[in-house]
């Protein structure tokens, strides 16, 4: 039995390897949805979203419009999607991590309806930043749900779930590239049984509904008065975006790398910011309650450094103060 023929509504890699992952199947896709070109780079050229790129070397038709509402500030961008959507006549359209909404009139286009590939265990981190969130959060396993999507906030059915360890060291750069993998599988896994028929829908629990807002750059800067275990999890939260980043001597420091050791209270010798020690094994910075030990770290302007090559070229001593 044939597949069926797909529509695939995506911009960033995560989204990219599920296509990746469909073209690889061997399923139709008749159109890709994807976000504007975006200026990127030193130079601010305008660059294509991955999923673009992928879908011009495998020679799909691509649509990027600014919006899909009917009665927004775009009305050609809706009338040429909406043309090209029904010109694609596809049984169903996979979305991941698009970036825009999708109204009513393009989640009852497709036979199938709209599957969306969503990087946690719904409904806990419905919303823009689900893998940042479950790390920051300290969450010790998240996954990938394919939901059947309604007009709400990752609100519709489940179709299938898998679940996903977080690992102590998970950056959100590491985990991003494991829960890619995870959905193309999923996706694929999916639109296989969808064509037979043995797809089935569950409604999400109403408990543990939360929300995973979008990272904010303000987000990043250290506040040196939490305890070093939240500190460490904010760290491989915000990497690699937006990075971590504390005061010194009136210039940024990024932190790439950090670990938590002890609990001890910050006092006065050793006030929340002091550091405490700056060697090659990493900096040691004194929290509200324990020590986070930097272990990568970038000046602006200059590269991702370990602690030994960092402090070659920086004065970082014990006693300075961070913050």
């Amino acid at each position: 039995m044939a597949g069926p023929k797909v529509v695939f509504a995506g911009t960033p890699e995560f989204a990219a390897v599920a296509l990746q992952a469909l073209l690889a199947a061997g399923f139709e896709v008749k159109l890709v949805l994807t976000q504007p070109d975006r200026p990127a780079g030193r130079g601010m050229k305008l660059q294509a979203s991955p999923v673009k790129q992928l879908a011009l070397r495998h020679g799909i038709p691509v649509s990027q419009p600014m919006s899909l509402r009917l009665d927004g500030k775009y009305p050609d961008d809706v009338a040429a999607a909406r043309a090209a959507l029904l010109a694609a006549d596809a049984d169903v359209m996979v979305v991941a991590a698009y970036g825009l909404i999708l109204p009513a009139w393009t989640l009852e286009l497709p036979r199938l309806g709209c599957l969306n590939i969503h990087a946690s265990l719904l409904p806990r981190w419905r919303g823009a930043a689900p893998i940042h969130r479950a790390i920051e959060a300290g969450d010790l396993e998240t996954g990938i749900t394919i939901m059947q999507m309604d007009q709400g906030l990752d609100t519709g059915d489940m179709l299938l779930v898998e679940k996903l360890t977080i690992r102590a060291d998970d950056s959100t750069g590491a985990l991003h590239d494991r829960l890619a993998v995870l959905g193309g599988r999923l996706i694929v896994e999916a639109l296989e049984l969808a064509a037979c028929g043995g797809l089935s829908r569950t409604p999400q629990p109403a408990e543990g509904v939360n929300y995973a807002h979008k990272i904010e750059k303000a987000e990043a800067l250290l506040d040196w008065s939490l305890d070093a275990a939240t500190l460490a999890r904010r760290v491989r939260a915000f990497n690699p975006f937006p990075g971590a980043v504390t005061g010194w001597q009136g210039e940024s420091l990024k932190v790439w790398t950090a670990f938590a050791e002890g609990e001890e209270p910050a006092s006065e010798a050793f006030p929340a910011g002091r550091v405490r020690s700056a060697d090659a094994d990493g900096v040691r910075v004194q929290t509200g309650a324990g020590v986070l030990r930097l272990t990568e770290l970038q000046r602006a302007g200059g590269k991702r450094l370990a602690a030994a090559d960092f402090l070659r070229g920086v004065a970082l001593e014990a006693g300075a103060q961070l913050g």
